[in-house]
């Protein structure tokens, strides 16, 4: 009764995160002003920031609970930085393809090796890796104590990403929100912009927090196997 009540509430969690994602959207269409130059492809960039910045979020908590993992050795921690990782490789996946939709109309091109795409992509395969990596080593503890290498060290990539457009020739703007000073956008596009971050850091809370869970369940499932053998 008690793992039917815990489903229900995920599921509601889970219609929650749903809406206020277009909720925010819907502010983001309907009620904020298009930019001068860009147009309603600029619109694109309350749904590209929140994910990358939720990205970096999740990443960021994975480097934090592999550190946690190899202090302490508890398999709650490793189990948090898997769910994160995969949430994580999500919003980054959403960045890679929002990057370029709003990208065409823009720089006139889909896709170029500028700087900070060329190392968000890799990101995406330094957690996709970890994922892959994780699924090939069998044996507890050593998957654990890899993985959380990889996720530390994957993690160092991000300040990297964000000084990019400082440190090379880039087509990305400079930062408008991200900034020693204070952010350049309007009032009414940064009130949407975080609106929409808000939706998004709630959908990452949500979708961890599920994934957690599921590797929970998946521990006790192996528990139970491996006395059931013993016992054999």
């Amino acid at each position: 009764m008690t793992d039917r009540t815990d489903r229900t509430r995920m599921d509601w969690w889970l219609v929650a995160a749903v809406l206020a994602v277009v909720a925010a959207y819907a502010r983001v269409i309907w009620f904020t002003p298009a930019e001068a130059t860009q147009g309603l492809a600029q619109k694109i960039y309350y749904l590209h920031l929140p994910a990358a910045l939720n990205a970096y979020i999740a990443f960021a908590v994975v480097a934090v609970t592999s550190v946690v993992y190899l202090w302490l050795k508890d398999p709650r921690a490793d189990r948090l930085a898997e769910s994160s990782a995969e949430v994580g490789l999500l919003f980054t996946t959403v960045v890679l393809t929002t990057g370029p939709i709003w990208g065409k109309p823009v720089w006139g091109t889909w896709w170029t090796w500028d700087a900070r795409l060329t190392l968000t992509l890799f990101l995406w395969f330094i957690y996709a890796g970890y994922l892959v990596l994780r699924g090939a080593v069998t044996e507890p503890g050593m998957r654990a104590r890899y993985s959380a290498v990889l996720g530390i060290l994957g993690a160092l990539l991000i300040p990297f990403i964000h000084m990019s457009v400082y440190l090379f020739r880039t087509l990305h703007p400079m930062p408008i929100v991200l900034k020693p000073d204070r952010p350049s956008l309007p009032p009414e596009m940064l009130q949407t912009l975080m609106l929409s971050f808000a939706a998004f850091f709630f959908t990452y809370v949500v979708l961890t927090r599920a994934r957690f869970g599921l590797a929970v369940q998946r521990a006790e499932l192996a528990m139970r196997e491996g006395s059931s053998d013993g016992e054999r």
